[in-house]
């Protein structure tokens, strides 16, 4: 019989740990990214000068661009940008998953391996092989090659707000929705499912849900980044956001889309929606023990604690679908009209309240 083996595309290595920021030149070296030390780094417009007055005397041969924005039209000025610079060896998005979007999109735009230097968790944007940018729709996603390299400072993480810090929580907890939903969509339409991604996003999910430690714990922190980079590869593994992304992400995308002066951060929605999917599925002991750990992290739970009334919420429920065409989770599934997702809210509503 012959051996039959499989390639998993994940980055050449991962850095979690106070100080990894300032051993930046040395893995770029080491790992034969940037041997010269002659990179792009990509950053905020807005936040990125304090990164650049801090790295620049590190990073001797970076070339530093300012376009990483968060949106589509950001994220082609700075791949132009890098393109007419010179010629480098790899990109370097330093900053919040909006720089990282752009940086990777750039990065694939023009050909070069692209690093993520992450300075928060807000999301697992930081690994994945998916581009969310800003466009004149409103947001899209983008396929894109993943990181070849990840670090996360825990130094860096621990000085952004605590709110950009525990985000990314939610973000975890709710591929356990997703995965549920695929396996559902599997079941039911015969969608193709791929147990390694699901079994890695699982994982990830499960490791954040029952760890007790919070965002002050240097052990929480690494297990929750961890738990963000395997979903990251998971996401590459299956093709697609499958495994991370369901109702939980229809109803964040729904939410965005509805109300996008108003919308919270991506992983404070995820989370929200996750534990209501979990509801309507009628997995309710999930449902609590995910609505339990975001109350523990100080995350929203219901629609009122980022500003939504019942009825905003329920609309977006109800909107979600068509935010995913194609996809097929339990909110598809169940097909509900407004008037039954409503009582369905009042449900879950009481019952996590107990």
């Amino acid at each position: 019989m012959p051996v039959l083996t499989r390639l998993i595309p994940s980055p050449l290595t991962v850095d979690i740990r106070a100080g990894a920021m300032g051993n930046l030149a040395e893995l770029l070296a080491d790992q034969r990214i940037s041997p010269s030390g002659k990179i792009a780094m990509a950053i905020s417009p807005r936040s990125g000068q304090a990164l650049r007055d801090r790295m620049a005397p590190v990073l001797p041969g970076a070339e530093w661009f300012d376009q990483a924005d968060g949106t589509i039209d950001g994220a082609v000025r700075l791949a132009e940008s890098i393109k007419k610079s010179g010629r480098y060896d790899a990109v370097v998005g330093l900053g919040g998953g909006k720089v990282i979007d752009s940086a990777k999109y750039a990065a694939a735009r023009i050909g070069l391996p692209m690093v993520a230097v992450a300075t928060n968790l807000a999301n697992d944007g930081l690994c994945s092989p998916v581009s969310t940018l800003d466009n004149d729709a409103g947001r899209g996603s983008y396929g894109v090659p993943n990181p070849i390299a990840i670090v996360i400072d825990l130094d860096v993480i621990r000085e952004a707000p605590d709110r950009y810090i525990r985000a990314g929580i939610g973000d975890a907890v709710s591929n356990l929705s997703a995965v549920a939903d695929w396996e559902l969509s599997h079941a039911v339409t015969g969608e193709a499912f791929e147990g390694l991604a699901a079994a890695m996003a699982r994982s990830a999910g499960d490791s954040v849900l029952r760890h007790p430690g919070g965002i002050q714990d240097d052990d929480f922190l690494v297990i929750y980044a961890e738990a963000l980079v395997l979903t990251g590869i998971a996401m590459s593994i299956a093709g697609d956001s499958r495994p991370a992304s369901g109702a939980c992400h229809e109803i964040c995308h729904a939410l965005d889309l509805l109300y996008p002066k108003r919308a919270a951060a991506h992983g404070e929605q995820c989370g929200m929606g996750a534990a209501f999917a979990m509801h309507l599925r009628g997995a309710h002991d999930e449902a609590a023990m995910i609505a339990g750990v975001l109350r523990r992290h100080g995350l929203p739970v219901l629609p009122g604690d980022i500003g939504f009334e019942t009825d905003e919420f329920v609309k977006a429920v109800e909107y979600a679908p068509q935010t995913r065409p194609g996809r097929y989770t339990i909110l598809e599934h169940l097909d509900l009209s407004a008037d039954q997702l409503r009582d369905a809210y009042a449900d879950f509503a009481e019952a996590i309240n107990r």
